[in-house]
């Protein structure tokens, strides 16, 4: 399948997403290369959440199942690049914050909030985007790689971004079991990621606290 048909079939929130924040990047004339690109994240990166999120209330175990049989050879790459771009928007922000030191009053409160927003919306879009791929994982196998405690046989979106969600917290898995080497192995990148990203954000909460207080 071509790429672009497999993101367009499989994708078509993420895309949405990834072109608004680049309308927007390439909008924002009047800021600089890197405010202007971290921007366009921002609004990717909470948009695709937002989307994602009315999805997932709306869809049941069958729109799960039906999405996963469709085929997606593109699924890793997608989850490795905005991994690594969302990643890049954190050594991105620590450039941002460099500067902000010279600001005073709003202007600096601004920029701190908007680092925050950047921040917090990574963190997000990257368990949101690992929530998917899970659920991709388990319908798309022939043995369940996951099993969940309450025995259910047909897990939905929600189900999945608990899961994910409890992974990008607190850096372990709960009460759900891994029966799958190949989900061990993405449950174990996905805990690498987060946990670079939890001590980022610790690192710049810190930071910014001192700042404001400074």
């Amino acid at each position: 399948m071509p790429f672009n048909r497999a993101l367009l079939q499989t994708h078509p929130r993420l895309l949405i997403a990834a072109a608004a924040g680049l309308l927007l990047a390439l909008a924002a004339n009047p800021l600089a290369p890197l405010p202007r690109a971290l921007a366009g994240w921002n609004l990717t990166a909470w948009l695709y959440v937002l989307l994602i999120a009315g999805h997932a209330a709306r869809s049941r175990a069958e729109e799960v199942r039906r999405l996963a049989e469709i085929e997606d050879e593109n699924a890793r790459a997608v989850l490795a690049i905005a991994c690594l771009a969302a990643l890049a928007s954190l050594v991105a922000i620590v450039f941002e914050l460099a500067g902000a030191h010279d600001l005073q009053g709003s202007a600096k409160l601004l920029r701190y909030v908007f680092t925050g927003s950047t921040v917090l919306g990574s963190w997000f879009f990257i368990g949101t985007l690992f929530s998917m791929h899970y659920a991709r994982l388990y319908y798309s196998a022939e043995q369940p790689p996951l099993h969940f405690p309450d025995a259910q046989l047909q897990p939905d979106y929600w189900d999945f971004a608990y899961f994910a969600f409890t992974i990008s917290v607190a850096v372990q898995t709960s009460d759900v079991s891994i029966v799958s080497p190949a989900m061990r192995k993405l449950v174990l990148v996905q805990s690498i990621v987060f946990f670079l990203f939890n001590t980022a954000i610790l690192g710049l909460s810190i930071n910014i606290a001192a700042g404001l207080i400074g």
